[in-house]
């Protein structure tokens, strides 16, 4: 017993040293108060759903949006992203078990008999071979459950890149639904400016007749004219914003421009601004990936607080080794050449001069940062969804009186036209009728494509459509 007492005297204190530290700072971190409802919301009855918020009847948004996914370089790189997480979580989950290694080995060795005195050369060998192989094993206990928090962080954060690759591909799939119905309302533009354009040249030809017949001055047929131009100019005008269109669903997708072009060729439905779904604040905590992704990376470093507390105290490592040793190759395998070593260690901080108080003190920082951040990605879902909300009602509106304004105006147009003909009228009032018309045709268009993305805007604030992630394996 009496060998055992210095090493009885060292753990206990190196276990008095340890908990000498006290437990590690509490970082409160209450749940943020969230309104019963969103200010904005509308009718709590509203029978729509959130995946009818996207142009899912597009076939151009379908195409792309499988290859985006497929394809798309950012949500590759989220994804090898999660892989990395997930190595990490195995290999903070391999830690805690035995680490068993083999090897083998051949060793030579020559002394020089002299050290040991005169006449030692002959009964000493001056040459000598070893043959080897051992089988060793090491463990650490893990008694104060200090691997265990390093796992526990490194599976939170499988779940926080999992919820970032989610909003990823919310974000993703969400600029390729807006470029699909920003190029739909160019056609519905086009086909306003190009309606627009006909109308101005029926009446430069009208004019024409007139001044002809010399009934009507030649500048009646030239203000026509220029209206007819105005249009043709702003046909031309479309053609650059299709073509950032292209580019930048290029880039979202990783297709050709000359894919992507025959996705946008497909014909579509004109826009049904449908019923958005009624939704609570708090459903915002289940639903938004950044939400989740925060929460997950706030329980991290709750567990990597937790594993820097846990260095204060002693590890206990248990080690074995069991082996071969023979100076002859045929006497490997005797029972004589069987070798072997148990070994425990205690080891434990005593006097660190604040080193591990650093760690905790910088672990609890980032805990504090974590919360944060969680609190901020809360209040800005929270301020996404109200703001979606209230920009799809005041689109929704806008768009109603923008086709009612298109309705009214081409009736006056047509009205002024045939007080024209009539005589009624003069060329001036048509003119300025029809270009009241024409121009309120090109506002219905964009009204509605601004009524339509914003549902979009809406499906990402209420965090999309729930990703298709596979569950942990730690």
């Amino acid at each position: 017993m009496k060998p055992m007492r210095p090493l009885i005297s060292v753990s206990l204190a190196l276990a008095l040293a340890a908990c000498a530290g006290g437990p590690p700072p509490d970082i409160a971190t209450p749940a943020p108060d969230l309104p019963a409802t969103f200010l904005y919301a509308g009718e709590a009855d509203t029978a729509g759903a959130v995946d009818s918020l996207l142009p899912e009847q597009d076939p151009a948004f379908a195409v792309l949006s499988e290859a985006a996914i497929a394809d798309a370089p950012s949500l590759a790189e989220a994804i090898a992203r999660v892989e990395a997480a997930r190595a990490g979580a195995r290999g903070a989950g391999a830690a805690r078990l035995p680490n068993i290694a083999a090897d083998a080995n051949v060793t030579g060795t020559r002394i020089n008999p002299a050290q040991f005195g005169e006449g030692a050369s002959s009964f000493i060998e001056t040459e000598q071979v070893s043959y080897g192989a051992n089988l060793t094993a090491t463990w650490d206990a893990d008694l104060f459950g200090r691997l265990k928090s390093q796992e526990r962080a490194a599976i939170a954060r499988i779940d926080s890149a999992s919820a970032s690759a989610a909003a990823v591909r919310n974000s993703l799939i969400a600029e390729i639904a807006g470029s699909v119905i920003d190029w739909r309302v160019l056609a519905a533009r086009t086909d306003a400016l190009t309606a627009d354009t006909k109308a101005a040249m029926r009446l430069a030809d009208l004019a024409r007749t007139r001044e002809e017949a010399g009934i009507a001055p030649g500048f009646d047929r030239i203000r026509a004219e220029a209206a007819a131009s105005a249009s043709r100019s702003a046909l031309a005008a479309l053609n650059s914003e299709r073509a950032r269109i292209i580019g930048r669903l290029i880039t979202l997708t990783g297709q050709t421009g000359g894919e992507v072009a025959a996705a946008l060729a497909s014909d579509a439905a004109a826009f049904d601004l449908g019923p958005v779904p009624g939704t609570l604040p708090s459903d915002l905590l289940a639903n938004r990936p950044d939400v989740l992704a925060a929460m997950a990376e706030l329980a991290a470093t709750d567990a990597d607080l937790a594993a820097s507390a846990r260095a204060r105290f002693p590890s206990l490592n248990l080690s074995a080794i069991v082996g071969l040793l023979a100076f002859s190759p045929g006497d490997l395998f005797d029972e004589d050449s069987i070798v072997g070593t148990l070994a425990a260690g205690l080891a434990g901080p005593l006097l660190d001069f604040g080193r591990l108080d650093a760690e905790i003190d910088g672990a609890a920082a980032n805990k504090k940062a974590a919360f944060a951040v969680y609190r901020g990605a809360v209040f800005q879902a929270l301020g996404d969804a109200e703001a979606a909300y209230g920009l799809i009602a005041a689109a929704d509106n806008e768009a109603a009186l923008a086709e009612k304004e298109r309705a009214e105006l081409d009736r006056a147009a047509s009205i002024a036209n045939s007080r024209y003909t009539a005589g009624l009228a003069s060329f001036l009032e048509v003119l300025e009728a029809r270009r009241a018309a024409d121009a309120s045709g090109d506002r219905a268009a964009a009204a509605a494509g601004r009524a339509e993305r914003a549902r979009v805007l809406l499906w990402q604030a209420l965090g999309g459509t729930p990703p298709r992630i596979e569950p942990n394996e730690g």
